[in-house]
């Protein structure tokens, strides 16, 4: 590969503008997070078909454990509703708390908390997203760009497992 496209490709992959898999071969049936890596994959049949960087909540270490707490969940959950009006561009919920979650936040006194989605920019703001991508401003949620989400809102389909790795 010429030079100037291995450059170009890695400042793509760095502004987190770019997917990094072929065409899709089938449907996407998980998608997985990696927290510490602030990465996203889709995958078919168990191989990656695209891969996103993310932006979490503005506490990303350790799993969410109340409203509030600006931590992104983990484990594993279910995408199971969207919002195509939503206040970020599109968005698609998390179907945080699960009752291992209420349980426990329960015994702490607490709200688990909800409302976790994928979603793009803020509305607005799309325009600069790519830039959001670069720090953790969300209160939980997973953020891609506002481009990224639309392909997401047309691979992934409700019903569609997630599982979210520290």
């Amino acid at each position: 590969m010429p030079i100037w496209k291995t450059i170009l490709c890695a400042i793509l992959l760095c502004l987190g503008m770019a997917a990094s898999a072929p065409a899709q071969d089938g449907p996407v049936d998980l998608v997985r997070v990696y927290k510490a890596e602030r990465r996203m994959e889709l995958l078919s049949a168990g191989k990656p078909i695209r891969e996103y960087r993310i932006a979490l909540g503005a506490r990303p270490v350790g799993h969410k454990r109340w409203e509030g707490d600006e931590r992104t969940p983990e484990g594993r959950y279910v995408l199971d509703w969207r919002n195509p009006k939503s206040m970020a561009h599109k968005s698609i919920h998390v179907s945080y708390p699960n009752a291992q979650d209420r349980a426990a936040a329960r015994a702490l006194g607490v709200s688990p908390g909800g409302d976790i989605m994928i979603h793009g920019a803020v509305n607005g703001y799309g325009w600069w997203g790519w830039v959001l991508q670069l720090i953790d401003w969300t209160d939980g949620c997973i953020a891609v760009t506002n481009s990224q989400m639309d392909e997401i809102w047309a691979l992934v389909q409700d019903g569609t497992p997630i599982e979210i790795n520290p």
